[in-house]
């Protein structure tokens, strides 16, 4: 997921009093540009992300509906993965009668020449609202094909209140010699989590077992162990000492019970019930969780949620998969003003806000600047640490897939192989030899081989 520029947050106060005259020209803009009842009578078709940190944003529509007098037609509302899948399946059929998708930086490459160059329809003094770097990991052969509504990197969540227990602080410095405190390597890490595991009440850990969510997890504890997904010649690398030591990560955890059995079928919105529910020690996850985490109404360990850069490999280098969901319009769309339109309500100032609000990065820097003004107002310690927490995992540690076409059927032919690693069916060298041999062979039909 493409990276943002680093929010400064301890400077935001200062920061957004200088640009807040830009910011009120945009919503100006915005409002002439979608003015009352413009669209009145048409019908846009638009097929979005569902997930439980994304909703918020979606209190926009009716209030777009109502402003230009359109109607949204809502033909999807799925989890990225399923979402792709139909989205492919369009492609493949011709079908493509509708104007917004949901897209994603990590997705996006495979999707050819289905979307318009952003460029062309938003003006400049909205799109010069957002972050150099998460806009130049929007553009694909020099089009700006989507519009990201905000980035996102993995961090460190952990129960605080496992960590305050006088009786695991000293079991711990018991067994290993040290005080218990937040791991900062994933030596350090694995080691915690089965000292934490004490199944079915409390696991060390969990991940995501399929989909790009597993390839993605184990590509990044790829590369802080040194490795590499392809070379220079778009190779398949990671069957490798690396790429053992990556996938084994995940193996080891598996087989000592750190982790519920049911992670091979786990995806995000799986870890994040999982971790508020409270039976969770350590978590990787998405900073756009934080909020869920924290909230009463969806989490049991309301007050005790901790959240620290995710931990090192043994190159010295942190996980830091990144990237942006963002929003794309088709070639095929039957009214792209009524459609930029659109993807600018969901990208305006207040909307961002809306999601920033949950949790969520924005990827406008008004947006960030405003959001750090208002935590600190409201004295909210623990969503500043947490903004502050993912800005500097963004600024220095975050790192995007190969943006290549390929990446995401190269994913679906790696993942099962990996899974049947944990699951015992293959050694980790056998998986990881067999996942290259489809992947070498997606490349050659690919000609992306040099």
């Amino acid at each position: 997921m493409p990276i943002s520029t680093c929010p400064r947050f301890t400077n935001a106060i200062a920061l957004y009093a200088a640009r807040s005259a830009a910011c009120f020209a945009v919503l100006a803009y915005a409002a002439a540009a979608a003015g009352a009842q413009e669209f009145k009578g048409y019908t846009l078709k638009v097929k979005l992300l569902a997930g439980n940190q994304y909703e918020a944003l979606y209190t926009v529509i009716p209030e777009w509906e109502s402003r230009t007098g359109a109607k949204v037609e809502v033909l999807a509302h799925k989890n990225y993965f399923e979402l792709d899948k139909e989205i492919k399946e369009d492609i493949a059929q011709r079908r493509i009668d509708y104007c917004v998708a949901s897209n994603h930086t990590s997705f996006a490459p495979q999707y050819g020449d289905m979307y318009r160059d952003l460029k062309t329809l938003l003006p400049a003094s909205h799109l010069s609202q957002f972050g150099k770097r998460v806009m130049e990991h929007a553009v694909l052969d020099g089009s700006l094909v989507q519009l990201p509504r905000h980035s996102d990197t993995s961090q460190l969540y952990y129960n605080k209140k496992l960590y305050a227990n006088a009786e695991n602080q000293s079991a711990y410095r018991a067994r290993f010699g040290k005080e218990l405190a937040v791991p900062d390597t994933w030596v350090e890490f694995t080691q915690q989590a089965k000292f934490f595991s004490k199944p079915p009440g409390i696991y060390g850990t969990q991940f995501p077992g399929k989909d790009e969510a597993f390839t993605g997890r184990f590509y990044e504890m790829l590369v802080v162990e040194g490795g590499q997904l392809f070379d220079k010649n778009w190779r398949p690398a990671f069957n490798s000492a690396a790429g053992e030591r990556a996938l084994n990560f995940f193996v080891d955890l598996y087989r000592a019970g750190a982790v519920p059995k049911g992670v091979p079928n786990y995806l995000w919105d799986d870890l994040g019930k999982g971790f508020a529910s409270g039976t969770i020690a350590l978590d990787l996850d998405w900073g756009g969780f934080a909020a869920y985490f924290n909230d009463p109404k969806t989490s049991k360990i309301v007050g005790n949620v901790g959240i620290a850069r995710a931990p090192k490999g043994s190159s010295g280098r942190r996980t830091g998969w990144s990237g942006s969901h963002s929003f794309s319009i088709t070639r095929a769309c039957d009214n792209p003003k009524a459609a930029a339109s659109f993807v600018m309500a969901l990208t305006s100032l207040d909307a961002q806000l809306r999601e920033a609000r949950g949790g969520l990065l924005p990827t406008r820097i008004d947006a960030q600047m405003q959001i750090a003004e208002e935590l600190a107002k409201q004295g909210d310690k623990f969503m500043l640490e947490v903004f502050q927490t993912i800005g500097k995992g963004m600024a220095e540690d975050a790192f995007t897939p190969p943006l290549t076409p390929e990446w995401i059927e190269a994913s679906n032919a790696m993942w099962p192989e990996l899974q049947k690693a944990v699951l015992g069916e293959k050694t980790s060298k056998q998986a990881l030899d067999d996942a290259a041999k489809k992947v070498l062979a997606i490349m050659q039909d690919a000609g992306r081989l040099r």
